[in-house]
C-alpha cells in the first residue's frame, strides 16, 4: 500500500512524529493496514494554506509515486480550528483522482478531543462523522498520543 499525507499547513513544521508512531504501531487511520501489511509514504505535504490550495496539485505527485490511497492528517480534525474544508479535501480528492481518502492519521490526542468537545461549535462540525474511526478508541490510547 502507498500513500500520500496531508497536513494542515499551520504545522507545517511538524515533524510528522505522531504519524509515522502510529504508521508503525497502526493506531489511528492505519489501523486499517494489517501489521504485516507492507505500507509505503510516497508523498507527504501540506495543504498549502486556507483554502488548502496544494490539495488540488499535491495529489498528482502522489501518483507519480504509485499512491494507492491519500490520509489527511489528524491536525485537520482537532487543530484549533477544526478545518472547515476537509469533507470538501475527501470529496474532491476521492472524485479527481479516483483514489480513497482517509480521514486521519494518528489516533486524536485525548487533550485535545476533550477540549474541542466542550467547545460549543464542535457540534456544528461534522468531525464526529468524519473521523469516527478516530473517536472510539481506547482513552489509554488516545491519552498516551498527548
Amino acid at each position: 500500500m502507498k500513500i500520500g499525507l496531508i497536513i494542515c499547513a499551520r504545522y507545517s513544521n511538524c515533524g510528522g512524529g505522531k504519524c509515522f508512531r502510529a504508521l508503525r504501531e497502526r493506531h489511528g487511520g492505519f489501523a486499517r493496514y494489517a501489521p504485516d501489511e507492507t505500507v509505503e509514504i510516497v508523498g507527504y505535504s501540506s495543504c498549502g494554506g486556507c483554502p488548502g490550495g496544494n490539495v488540488e496539485y499535491v495529489p498528482v505527485e502522489f501518483l507519480k509515486n504509485g499512491c494507492d490511497a491519500v490520509h489527511l492528517a489528524t491536525g485537520l480534525v482537532v487543530g484549533y480550528p477544526p478545518c472547515p474544508r476537509l469533507r470538501q479535501f475527501k470529496v474532491f480528492i476521492e472524485e479527481q483522482f479516483k483514489r480513497p481518502v482517509v480521514v486521519g492519521t494518528h489516533p486524536i490526542p485525548l487533550k485535545y478531543l476533550e477540549a474541542h468537545r466542550r467547545l460549543p461549535f464542535w457540534k456544528q462540525t461534522d468531525m464526529e462523522e468524519l473521523a469516527s474511526h478516530l473517536m472510539t478508541e481506547s482513552r489509554e490510547l488516545m491519552k498516551s498520543y498527548n
